[in-house]
């Protein structure tokens, strides 16, 4: 059976769905067809950055289980301190009822004294009739025997206060220790984070270190191809040395040495950037200016592999995207030169500064001011100056019209 040929326009619709699928559309899709090498290289960069999340919940989960433990400390420290609040609030009322009661005996005591003691006596020193005297001692027995009711409940309040503050002791211990075990529960938390910082922080400077090797490194290519080449190079060694770190101090039961290890590993192996496929929007523009030269345009050197923008003297230059700077240094003739790795296998490169302020290892988001232009006499002979800017794929240069929006 013969078998037919396929046609163009189902070839070219497989091109639009593959165009599709990357996040290009129109004539992005038409300009720049996905190798396989782009493709894997998008895979390997998604993977990448789904493991880095991953492992950063991993190390987010030992400060999660401290928190925990600091909560579970801190109601236990609170639900004791709310029994001594409670049982000294009845005590602090109880005692206020026995020195009420006690004021209100005092006066009478000492004729209760007196009476206990001397109640014929007493009773005869009075020269009153004896009807009012045996009305004076009805009135002296039920006082006696109010006064015994209130002996006794001041009896009852005395032993209910000694009794709350034995209570309230009692807590006290309970209260202590949950005290302590709140402290030691920060402490670890603080700690664990502490490490965690430190931890990230030690990995992005062997991250930064290690880019301003290869930087160093890179300053002696022959070419933006073989620089950038030659970046990336340097990146994925260290993060095999790293990894190898890290599963040798894991075999030797290095713990604090192994993670590490696997937080420097994570930070050479985390993507630089987003990458700059339609799905997270167009780069920014570097400078606000006009672009003199575009993609293509006829030069001494032939079709001119990047952009050239024409803006005020001292003009800002911002990043066109996010990511990480891996080179800012002279090179060649392209003067002050910065590379930012976007992500996803792109590389934004910019030449024409004056100053720059983004050192090499740096992440700078979309937009972030990365140096300045130099300043421009209009009524000097001097020459212009331009901001160029290429973006490369994989090493190879690409239009960066495709991808850059206007710059404000």
């Amino acid at each position: 059976m013969n078998r037919r040929a396929p046609s163009p326009a189902s070839l070219l619709g497989v091109g639009l769905l593959l165009g599709a699928a990357l996040g290009l559309s129109g004539p992005a899709a038409a300009k720049a067809q996905p190798t396989p090498q782009q493709v894997q290289a998008a895979e390997r960069a998604r993977a990448a950055e789904l493991k880095a999340q991953q492992e950063a919940a991993a190390r987010a989960t030992p400060a999660r289980a401290d928190e925990a433990r600091l909560h579970t400390a801190e109601a236990a420290t609170e639900a004791a301190a709310a029994r001594i609040q409670a049982l000294e609030q009845r005590r602090r009322a109880a005692e206020a009822r026995l020195a009420r009661r006690a004021a209100d005996i005092a006066p009478l005591l000492p004729l209760l004294e007196r009476l206990s003691l001397y109640p014929a006596e007493t009773l005869l020193a009075l020269k009153l009739p004896p009807e009012q005297a045996i009305r004076g001692m009805l009135v002296l027995g039920g006082i006696a025997r109010q006064l015994e009711q209130d002996a006794a409940a001041l009896r009852a309040e005395q032993a209910e206060v000694a009794s709350l503050k034995a209570a309230v002791d009692g807590e006290l211990p309970g209260l202590a220790a949950a005290r302590a075990a709140q402290a030691q529960a920060a402490a670890a938390l603080d700690d664990q984070l502490r490490q965690t910082r430190q931890a990230l922080h030690s990995a992005e400077a062997d991250a930064a270190a290690a880019a301003r090797r290869a930087a160093a490194e890179a300053a002696r290519a022959a070419d933006l191809r073989a620089a950038i080449a030659e970046i990336e190079a340097a990146r994925r060694a260290a993060e095999e040395r790293a990894r190898q770190e890290a599963a040798l101090a894991q075999r030797r039961k290095q713990t604090a040495e192994a993670a590490a290890a696997r937080s420097r590993q994570e930070a050479l192996a985390r993507p630089a950037g987003p990458g700059l496929d339609s799905a997270r929007g167009p780069a920014t523009a570097p400078v606000a200016g006009q672009v003199v030269r575009a993609w293509g345009d006829p030069t001494v050197a032939g079709p001119a592999t990047g952009v050239s923008y024409q803006a005020a003297g001292a003009a800002r230059v911002v990043s066109p995207c996010s990511g990480r700077v891996v080179f800012a240094a002279p090179f060649r003739s392209f003067g002050l030169l910065m590379i930012i790795d976007c992500g996803g296998g792109y590389h934004f490169v910019l030449s024409g500064f004056a100053r720059m302020d983004a050192p090499v290892g740096q992440h700078v988001a979309a937009g972030a001011p990365v140096g300045v232009m130099p300043d421009w006499d209009p009524q000097s002979a001097a020459r212009r100056p331009l901001l160029y800017v290429e973006l490369r794929h994989g090493g190879q240069a690409v239009d960066p019209a495709t991808f850059l929006r206007g710059k404000g």
